[in-house]
């Protein structure tokens, strides 16, 4: 993350008039610097995979063309993340009328209150205080359900009424987060979820710019971008957004899930950032890094599960940490470092997968999200392994259990106990899993699961499980 600089020097109107400054608008800023950053070949949206050719192009355009945007996607398609990124295309300072009681940041030059209008005109530029309002603070999101007008509009403060304010002033209202985002980017997340009244109320502020608050119009130039998102499931359901609202927002911005597994993967570790380390490090292969993934894959494909829901990534975010902390556990306790998750760690994802799917009830035919959830990470673990078979040979890979043996598993089982039951291991295995499964007993214990696992999955072994502990047999 970016350091924040230090604002410019406190100073009145006459020192800023007199500095050079000149007011943009919210979209005006974003667009220029956003063309400064893409004429400078920057990074434009970090840390954001698979979106180069699809996505972002689009949200490109929507910028230059000065459009209020609309996310449409399922969840965990990094929806949220984006927005609140374009943070970064506003001016990191811009200055305001320092008062204390404006409802809003004002700009200097061309304030909305009727207040801030008045200071401006009854009082020198020498007299009239400038502060600065740094970007990361010019952003605010809200989630739809539960969300009232009052809440993002505004509402008449009864207090002011009693103190003889006309409640069709401007003064009377108590403004909602729209309006004080005034210069700044609103955020609405599930805007179908939304009742009609607050749509209408987004309606104005996207056609006129002014806010009207029980039947009283008050006139206000509100400078500002407005974001949404919605699942297309409910966005395109009929009367869930009133065809006037959908006509004002300027671009639609489609997200998906990634389209390649090591896309998915490579989300995965920038997530996880330094999870790995610690006083017990845990080693992933990436074989298993790839049976994570898969397992969302299959999930987001399977009949049983709701397409229209959809598969977050924090599905798979949610499983690797649990392998992770499984492995860790058993590092702990055997003090193997680094403790290297396997297959028979799979066993406690049920932890974090149960409650994030949605069943199609329709087509699981009684079936229970646990007995959903096996097969989807029983057809994850063949397709993985039947693409290692593919590259390196089926022989070469279960070499080592040609002989016919019985081999036992589980997640707290020391490493040693599997090196001593396959005092070799084929060259081919450290070439087919990318990790050196001669060399560490944790390692050899992570890619004999898979082989299982693997061999279990083609029909090649068969398998047994009691009291905890599962048993293949060649």
């Amino acid at each position: 993350m970016n350091a924040i600089m230090a604002p410019p020097q406190s100073m009145n109107l006459r020192e800023l008039l007199d500095s050079g400054w000149e007011p943009k608008s919210v979209k005006q800023e974003m667009r220029d610097n956003f063309s400064r950053m893409l004429a400078a070949g920057d990074d434009l949206f970090p840390g954001i995979v698979g979106y180069d050719d699809t996505v972002i192009p689009e949200i490109n355009l929507a910028l230059l063309a000065g459009h209020d945007m609309l996310f449409l996607g399922e969840k965990g398609q990094a929806k949220s993340r984006i927005m609140r990124m374009l943070t970064r295309f506003l001016d990191e300072w811009i200055p305001y009328i320092d008062h204390p009681d404006l409802p809003v940041h004002e700009d200097p030059s061309r304030p909305i209150s009727s207040l801030g209008r008045r200071l401006i005109a009854e009082h020198d530029p020498e007299d009239i205080k400038i502060a600065w309002w740094h970007r990361d603070h010019r952003y605010a999101e809200r989630l739809s359900p539960g969300t009232k007008f009052a809440d993002i509009i505004g509402e008449i403060d009864p207090a002011k009424l009693t103190g003889g304010v006309s409640m069709s002033a401007e003064e009377a209202l108590s403004f909602g987060l729209i309006p004080r985002l005034h210069r700044g980017i609103f955020a609405m997340n599930e805007l179908p979820e939304l009742d009609d009244l607050v749509q209408v109320g987004l309606f104005n502020i996207l056609e006129e710019r002014d806010v009207q608050i029980r039947g009283y119009p008050i006139q206000f130039d509100l400078d500002i971008v407005i974001l949404f998102s919605a699942n297309p499931a409910t966005y395109n359901r009929s009367g869930k957004v009133i065809p006037q609202l959908k006509d004002r927002i300027g671009s639609i911005i489609q997200t998906h899930y990634p389209v390649e597994r090591h896309q998915g993967i490579e989300i995965l570790r920038q997530e996880l950032g330094d999870q790995f380390d610690g006083e017990y490090p845990v080693q992933v292969p990436y074989f298993m890094y790839q049976i994570v993934e898969e397992i969302t894959n299959q999930a987001r494909k399977s009949k049983y599960i709701d397409h229209a829901s959809g598969v977050s990534a924090r599905f798979s975010l949610a499983n690797l940490r649990t392998l992770i902390a499984s492995a860790r556990q058993r590092g702990i306790l055997h003090q193997e470092r680094p403790a290297v998750p396997r297959i028979s760690d799979f066993g406690h994802i049920y932890s974090s997968s149960l409650g994030k799917l949605e069943l199609d009830m329709m087509g699981t035919h009684q079936m229970s999200e646990r007995q959903v959830l096996d097969a989807v990470m029983s057809e994850a673990i063949r397709v993985v392994f039947s693409e290692y078979v593919e590259e390196h040979g089926l022989g070469a890979i279960a070499e080592i259990f040609r002989g016919g043996v019985r081999v036992e598993v589980g997640d707290l089982l020391p490493s040693h106990a599997y090196a001593e039951r396959l005092k070799s291991v084929p060259p081919a295995w450290n070439l087919a899993f990318e990790v050196n499964a001669s060399e560490s007993e944790a390692v050899r214990a992570s890619c004999v699961e898979f082989v299982l696992a693997g061999l279990y999955s083609m029909d090649r072994i068969s398998r047994s499980q009691r009291h905890g502990k599962i048993e293949y047999e060649l």
